[in-house]
């Protein structure tokens, strides 16, 4: 518990601290997502590297789902080295006029972070995510192997909106990606 604590708090307080400057033009959110479709539970591929995922090493998984309220709830998991799963419980709200694209996700009331849908696959297998300071991205996908196809297809997008791509750290071995 203290461990979520601490993470959360973390998490909390890095999205407080401004991002360096970029001369690329300003991220841009895909056009719309359906929540419907993309409910459920996601593998993570690849991901910047992050403090409060510093003890995962695989088994990393998001899963969203609707509340009552309208807000969706989400539940971030992974295993750790001693073979634990630790676990973020949070929620996310749209942000008006972003025709789902966009939330505002939080873990530690009253902090609250964007999480932006940067690429998705036309069929929901894969989705990028990331946010307008370029200081966090996710490669998440439906299943737990992703193809090289989508995944270059996933730097492809994110190169071009001015992510570093040689940030990203892949998650637990993956068969059919680099």
């Amino acid at each position: 518990m203290k461990t979520r604590f601490l993470s959360a708090l973390f998490l909390a307080v890095s999205f407080c601290f401004p991002a360096v400057a970029s001369d690329a033009l300003p991220v841009q959110a895909v056009a719309s997502v359906d929540l419907t479709r993309y409910v459920g539970t996601w593998h993570e591929i690849a991901r910047y590297p992050m403090f409060f995922q510093r003890k995962c090493i695989g088994d990393v998984t998001a899963n969203y789902s609707v509340m009552e309220n309208g807000k969706l709830k989400v539940l971030n998991r992974c295993r750790t080295e001693n073979g634990e799963f630790i676990e973020a419980d949070g929620s996310a709200r749209v942000v008006e006029n972003s025709q789902n694209a966009k939330l505002k996700v939080s873990f530690f009331w009253p902090f609250s972070a964007d999480y932006w849908v940067i690429g998705l696959d036309p069929e929901y297998r894969w989705a990028l995510v990331g946010n307008p300071k370029r200081d966090y991205l996710w490669v998440l996908a439906r299943s737990k192997n992703l193809s090289l196809d989508d995944f270059n297809a996933a730097k492809a997008i994110a190169q071009a909106q001015g992510f570093d791509v040689q940030k990203l750290i892949l998650s637990e071995a993956k068969s059919s990606t680099p």
